[in-house]
C-alpha cells in the first residue's frame, strides 16, 4: 500500500474519530506535511513529518507505516511515531490546563439568574 489519502490515514491513525472530522481539519489548515497545509486528497509517505492539531491537542509526528484501515489502538500508534519535543510540549500543555483551568469551563449550558448577578457582580 503506497497511496493513502491523509484524512484516510488520520483516521486510520486515530488523531480523528471520523473521517469527516479528519477531512474537515485538513481542509481548515490544521494539517500540515513539512510545514505545508495540504488537501485531503494528499498522499502520506513513509517519513512524512506531520503537525496535527485537533483543538485540545498539538502533535508532531513522523510517519512510519501506511494503512487506510482503522484498527486496533496498538496497531495505529505504529503507524507513527511522535517527536520528543512534541511529547514535551504536550505534557506541559497538560500540567498548564490541569494547573490554571479556563474560568469558564465550570460553567454548563446558559447561566442562572444567580449566575448572572454573580458575573455582573464580579465584573464591575
Amino acid at each position: 500500500m503506497e497511496n493513502v489519502r491523509i484524512d484516510k490515514w488520520l483516521w486510520a491513525a486515530r488523531f480523528f474519530k471520523t473521517r469527516s472530522l479528519a477531512a474537515d481539519a485538513v481542509e481548515r489548515g490544521r494539517v500540515r506535511i513539512a510545514g505545508e497545509p495540504v488537501k485531503p486528497a494528499r498522499a502520506v509517505k513513509v517519513d512524512d513529518r506531520i503537525v496535527i492539531d485537533n483543538g485540545s491537542d498539538r502533535w508532531e509526528v513522523v510517519v512510519l507505516g501506511i494503512s487506510d484501515q482503522r484498527g486496533a489502538a496498538p496497531i495505529a500508534r505504529a503507524l507513527y511515531s511522535e517527536t520528543e519535543e512534541s511529547i514535551a510540549k504536550r505534557e506541559n500543555d497538560s500540567e498548564a490546563r490541569r494547573l490554571f483551568p479556563e474560568p469558564g469551563s465550570t460553567i454548563k449550558g446558559r447561566p442562572t439568574k444567580r449566575d448572572r448577578r454573580a458575573i455582573a457582580k464580579a465584573a464591575g
